[in-house]
């Protein structure tokens, strides 16, 4: 039987020499990157919230790296992060082999980097540009919507609300009504009854009438009991529930004040609910994102000018080229857009209708209507005057104000085409905003051109691609922290993560080609001396064939 050999093994094996944990971590590792670029990093308004004395607590900078380590790895739970700093080689590096608990990641998370996170996205996006990943001279711009971790329905809706307030309202009037009615019986004195608008004159109303000693029988006393102990309470909580919704949001949730229900894509129920929820908002460039914000509004148009100066505030500077979809497009946008010379190429809706030929064809449709500028009318099919009959001024809900115009046909009366042009009683009337007409135009103009249409072929793949990369690579579709503070900080660790595993596979790719040219550089010598030497020696063979 032969003798089968096997290497020594023993789990209690010393060491002489103890060997260092970054001799099993391989040179082009993510893990070096992110311990290289947070050596970088200038932490000092960090260190600075730090107070003397007490325990010496971990340093920030090993703290930073493990989460951007956690969060380039997909893992987001604290209790897993500290599972990990006991278990894996690449944490216990980083780490310098210390074990924070959970809850102290969680704590430095949650506060010490909580008002930081915007600075050090910056920090390494300025990094990406010196080396030559991102310009900062263009932005992708697009938006997603990802699921607050409030429970999904702990809903709370403004005309509900308002509806329940009004009948409460009401009804408290009444039982005032009748005690001061009780109280005027017996005093034989008129006293003028004031309308209850808020609870704090109702609970002035209450004190008043406590404070009279005569004058409130037993009936009378129960249901002044009953606006003090239901009715104020109830009263209290319909004002604070319209508090948190604010004055530009139609619902909010129980569990996490500052999410607003919004449709989403990812149905859980596969029937359209609506899930509390953020709007992010992202630019790219090269798919590296170059700046990121959360927003309560579930439409896009009202994000884009807050969203293009917090890039200005980050950067001192506005980017040379927009590009977004038509979920951007509106007459405040253009103008923005227009007066930060900025150089747009951002689509309407219909932007791509209007280029079918069925709707070009169609002399009907406004936008195919003659337009006389220096007389102010339109030309109908017909060849009838649309004349101006009216104009009025639009307020959107951030308090931009549109100028329309009213245009009206002369006679539609027996017009052979009445069916095909509108349908309605009496002469075809046509709302025109003139300003958004002439963004409209401009904007059709750019994004047709040749530089327009390769803007447009990259936007799918920049944005979307990030988008989906977080979603499903990176399996990030709740956020975990509560509040527009929390939700920036967890995706400024995502977006920071993202962009360091891109910057490790750009370098990585860039190791490999030198790699290869170096390869390149020492065969290739050896391969023309081996086909020098082959030649002559044919031709030497050749020689003495043909003597």
């Amino acid at each position: 039987m032969k003798n089968i050999a096997f290497k020594d093994y023993s789990q209690g094996q010393a060491e002489l020499f103890p060997s260092r944990l970054d001799e099993y971590i391989p040179e082009s590792s993510p893990v070096r990157l992110v311990s290289k670029i947070v050596d970088q990093l200038d932490i000092s308004s960090i260190t600075s919230g730090y107070k003397s004395g007490g325990c010496r607590g971990y340093h920030p900078r090993m703290m930073i790296k493990v989460l951007f380590y956690s969060y380039l790895s997909n893992v987001y739970s604290c209790r897993k992060m500290e599972a990990a700093l006991t278990e894996s080689i690449h944490y216990m590096w980083l780490s310098g082999k210390q074990f924070p608990k959970h809850s102290c990641i969680n704590d430095f998370r949650s506060t010490r980097l909580k008002g930081h996170i915007n600075s050090l996205f910056t920090q390494v996006v300025f990094m990406l540009v010196e080396l030559g990943y991102v310009s900062l001279e263009v932005q992708y711009v697009d938006g997603t919507k990802i699921e607050s971790t409030a429970n999904r329905y702990t809903f709370v809706w403004r005309k509900s609300v308002e509806r329940y307030k009004a009948n409460l309202e009401k009804k408290v009037n009444g039982i005032l009504a009748q005690i001061e009615q009780g109280i005027q019986d017996d005093s034989k004195a008129k006293e003028e009854i004031l309308p209850v608008v808020d609870s704090a004159t109702l609970q002035e109303k209450i004190s008043e009438l406590n404070n009279r000693n005569k004058g409130i029988d037993t009936a009378e006393r129960k249901l002044l009991n009953e606006l003090e102990n239901k009715h104020l309470p109830k009263l209290q909580e319909y004002e604070q529930r319209l508090e948190d919704i604010g004055d530009h949001r139609n619902s909010c949730s129980k569990t996490d004040k500052e999410a607003t229900f919004m449709r989403m894509k990812e149905d859980h129920m596969k029937n359209g609910q609506l899930k509390p929820a953020y709007n992010i908002q992202i630019s790219t460039e090269n798919q590296f994102i170059t700046n990121f914000a959360p927003y309560q509004n579930p439409a896009d148009t009202r994000t884009l000018i807050n969203f293009l100066e917090s890039f200005k505030d980050k950067y001192s500077k506005q980017s040379e080229v927009v590009v977004a979809d038509a979920g951007y497009g509106s007459e405040e946008n253009y103008e923005y857009l227009e007066n930060e010379s900025v150089e747009a190429y951002v689509k309407y809706n219909y932007f791509h209708k209007e280029q079918k030929k069925a709707c070009k064809a169609n002399p009907h449709k406004v936008e195919n209507l003659f337009y006389n500028q220096e007389q102010d009318f339109f030309i109908c099919p017909m060849g009838q005057r649309m004349i101006l009959v009216g104009e009025y001024k639009k307020t959107n809900a951030s308090g931009y104000v549109s100028a329309i115009k009213k245009y009206c046909a002369e006679n539609c009366n027996g017009c052979p085409t009445r069916g095909r042009c509108f349908i309605g009683k009496g002469n075809r009337i046509i709302e025109i905003n003139h300003k958004l007409r002439g963004h409209k135009k401009k904007a059709r103009e750019i994004l047709t051109s040749e530089q327009g249409l390769v803007h447009r072929s990259k936007r799918p793949i920049e944005p979307e691609a990030v988008f989906g990369q977080i979603k499903f690579n990176k399996m990030f579709n709740r956020f975990r922290l509560k509040g527009l503070d929390g939700v920036n900080l967890e995706f400024g660790l995502i977006a920071i993560a993202l962009n360091i595993s891109k910057m490790a596979k750009r370098q990585a790719g860039q190791v490999s080609v030198e790699i290869f040219h170096a390869f390149l550089s020492y065969i290739l010598p050896i391969i023309r001396h081996v086909f020098i030497q082959r030649r002559q020696e044919m031709n030497s063979v050749l020689v003495q064939v043909k003597f």
